[in-house]
């Protein structure tokens, strides 16, 4: 795989041999003792989704929750049940890398994105393929649902994002404009519009019905890492290389406010389910979380991995944050004090995803090693 394929922070991912699924306990440090002047050790039951045959690029939930869905370098998107591990769907058909993949929030069908720029839809119970997407000259970065499932967003390294009709397969609008190459796509809540990142400094906002430009969000000074909607849709959230993150108006691009303090890249953005906080992870293996309403600084959770940070999530209650490292580890912290709750160990290349279930009680980690693993949070705070 070239590393030119990956964005500036993912290093080349590694190959190592494959086991069958089975339910493991790591014992990790829990946080929750301080009492006691150390942390306790707490035993984290998991089951590891093992059989692609090269790194994983990411990993999501279903919107029920009681699938997993798997992406890699080995040319295939996999679907697993989340209860026992068992391998549902092998989506097998790409030429190359599926470099990244969603369910639409019926849970219905599956989007894919492949290396070499083309993206499919697929039949989420069967693995049927529904439409093939063709037209990008380069690798998507990342793809995309819009809540209502009328819509795909994808976006490239042609320099470009594409808008989908998800009945027909048809192609929407090709939303030109920006400079360099996209690192991703992100829809608002309601559906209404799509942000797309890009390397050249800015954000842009497109009508997602039919693909008009509305405005842009420049301001930064280095790459636009993600975006991210609040959760009314009222506020767009960025993060950038420049180290900083912004907050702007979703209905006409002006800026909200910046916030900075990360010593090295922000990677990511996330909002709290109620939109009161956001947060940032960064190459500086730090995790701050932010007010959304006067930018102050309320946490940080400074070195909370020993390697950079390109996921953060909140779960559905908010009090809860969940990150993934380069340093092979995920872990789970309490997003209103910033102590450490779990840290899950294990995986022995890079995890470069980590999302919460929608119930909050399980915690889907990707690695490099070739696997995923799905850890039992029940017995947690």
């Amino acid at each position: 795989m070239s590393n030119s394929c990956r964005l500036p922070w993912r290093p080349i991912g590694y190959a190592l041999a494959a086991c069958v699924s089975s339910v493991f306990f790591s014992f990790s440090a829990f946080a929750g003792d301080e009492a006691a002047g150390a942390p306790t050790e707490v035993a984290v039951p998991f089951i590891e989704l093992s059989g692609h045959g090269a790194d994983l690029w990411g990993g999501s939930f279903s919107p029920d929750g009681k699938r997993a869905l798997t992406t890699s370098s080995d040319k295939t998107a996999r679907v697993w049940d989340t209860g026992s591990g068992r391998l549902l769907l092998t989506l097998e058909g790409h030429s190359e890398a599926v470099r990244s993949a969603a369910f639409s929030r019926d849970g219905k069908r599956i989007a894919t994105a492949c290396r070499n720029g083309e993206a499919r839809i697929w039949d989420a119970e069967t693995g049927q393929v529904l439409h093939t997407l063709g037209g990008h000259k380069e690798m998507i970065e990342q793809i995309a649902f819009s809540d209502d499932g009328s819509r795909v967003a994808t976006a490239s390294r042609d320099s470009t994002a594409k808008l989908w009709d998800t009945e027909d397969g048809k192609e929407i609008a090709d939303l030109a404009g920006h400079t360099e190459w996209l690192s991703g796509v992100v829809f608002s809540p309601d559906s209404s519009k799509v942000v797309t990142t890009s390397s050249d400094k800015t954000a842009r906002v497109w009508d997602a019905k039919n693909g008009n430009f509305l405005f842009v969000l420049a301001g930064h000074d280095g790459l636009v890492t993600s975006a991210a909607f609040s959760p009314d849709g009222k506020t767009i959230g960025t993060s950038s290389s420049d180290k900083s993150g912004k907050l702007w108006s979703a209905e006409d691009g002006a800026l909200k406010l910046t916030v900075s303090g990360h010593e090295r890249a922000a990677l990511r953005i996330a909002f709290s389910p109620d939109g009161k906080r956001f947060a940032t992870s960064s190459s500086d293996k730090a995790v701050k979380i932010w007010d959304s309403g006067t930018g102050a600084l309320l946490v940080t959770i400074a070195n909370a991995h020993k390697r950079l940070i390109p996921r953060l999530m909140f779960d559905a209650s908010g009090k809860r944050i969940v990150t993934a490292s380069h340093d092979k580890t995920a872990a789970v912290w309490n997003a209103e004090t910033g102590d450490l709750i779990v840290r899950l160990a294990g995986h022995i290349k890079e995890v470069d995803g980590a999302e919460f279930s929608p119930d909050g009680k399980k915690v889907l980690t990707a690695s490099y090693d070739k696997t995923a693993r799905v850890w039992d949070l029940s017995g947690l705070p």
